[in-house]
């Protein structure tokens, strides 16, 4: 899709007329297009403002050879089928899809259009056309856990979660897990709103949380209202998706950042030039994909435990689903010396042994 420029033989003996028709031709060429719905609005200063950063991402660096779209605060159903179906229709060869309850729309709409390429964000269903991509979340919600068991008082983590789904589910039993090799008896007392952005309930559930003796605050959910309430409360807590910092100054501790703009780049750039291939891709800490925002309002020891949990799981030397592990219920899920594998991960649907609070039926 590069601009073609012309070489002074080129033009010998093309006649003056000939060149500028030719640039003007050239210039003419339409930019590629490139689509993002997201289930939340660009504002929630989480999970959909940070897959927008890397839809900017992908405008910086290929500039006038593409251009984007976006449709924000779409519903996971119908809605969505109708939108992804549009953006199709409308001459964008590839969309991203980027919440988990996308997934039925994007493969159905994806069977309509073969010649579109689609990718779908926490999915697990591909096609021909149709590709997944996740971020290992959990590795920072390990980190967050460990931080916890060395700053918290009452051995007691609120965490706001927002739907059921593996991808929700594991990541509070990796932050227990890190909570854990500081503090065996620590207790998450878990909040599930079913929802993914509802700034009123996420807030409501924070205090409370609090209320019960929580200390700290997590959240798996997209608005910095949880962290707000922290702050407001006058304790600690962690951001989600993307540094939020500047909502509680003196209260995050960090936040696990989704850093997408890679990725978007390079799957954009391989849909241009015909090398994109539908596959899965599932990455972390090592790659990239997942960032830690500064460690902060903690001591300094606490601080270099922090580092050097981070520098841990980069190099493969922490694994954080390792036996033993039990279930709510004291059934062992994960054997002594025993390691899941991606596979046994993705399915997760069980809360661990000193997490209170059911799941949604």
């Amino acid at each position: 899709m590069k601009r073609r420029t012309f070489a002074k033989g080129l033009m010998a003996g093309a006649g003056l007329v000939a060149a500028p028709r030719l640039i003007t031709s050239a210039r003419a060429a339409d930019p590629f297009k490139a689509a993002w719905i997201y289930v939340g609005p660009v504002g929630d200063f989480g999970w959909s403002y940070q897959h927008d950063v890397g839809r900017k991402a992908v405008e910086a660096a290929l500039g006038d050879q593409v251009k984007t779209t976006y449709v924000e605060s779409v519903p996971e159903g119908a809605d969505a089928e109708r939108v992804l179906r549009d953006l199709a229709t409308a001459g964008n060869k590839i969309i991203f899809a980027t919440s988990f309850g996308f997934w039925q729309p994007a493969l159905k709409v994806a069977k309509q259009f073969p010649d579109v390429k689609f990718e779908h964000a926490t999915g697990y269903k591909r096609a021909d056309n149709l590709a997944t991509y996740n971020i290992r979340f959990y590795e920072g919600r390990y980190i967050q856990g460990v931080i916890a068991g060395k700053m918290s008082k009452s051995g007691i983590v609120g965490y706001i979660g927002s739907v059921p789904i593996p991808e929700v589910i594991m990541g509070m039993n990796a932050f227990l897990a890190g909570m854990r090799t500081i503090r065996p008896d620590a207790k998450i007392k878990m909040v599930m709103i079913n929802a993914w952005y509802d700034p009123g309930k996420e807030a409501d559930a924070a205090k409370a949380l609090i209320d019960q003796g929580a200390d700290i605050v997590a959240q798996h959910t997209d608005s910095p209202a949880p962290l707000q309430t922290a702050h407001d409360r006058g304790i600690k807590g962690f951001g989600q998706a993307s540094d939020m910092i500047k909502f509680a100054p003196d209260s995050q501790l960090t936040s696990s950042i989704d850093h997408w703009d890679d990725y978007y780049v390079t799957r954009v750039k391989a849909a241009m030039d015909g090398s994109w291939k539908s596959g899965d891709v599932w990455d972390g800490l090592k790659s990239g994909m997942l960032k830690m925002a500064p460690y902060t309002n903690m001591p300094d020891d606490v601080k270099a435990l922090a580092e050097k949990t981070e520098a841990g799981i980069k190099s493969g030397e922490i694994m954080i689903f390792i036996g033993p592990m039990k279930a709510q219920d004291g059934t062992v899920k994960i054997a002594e010396g025993q390691m899941l594998d991606d596979g046994a991960i993705a399915k997760m649907d069980w809360l661990a042994e000193g997490v209170e609070g059911q799941l949604p039926k």
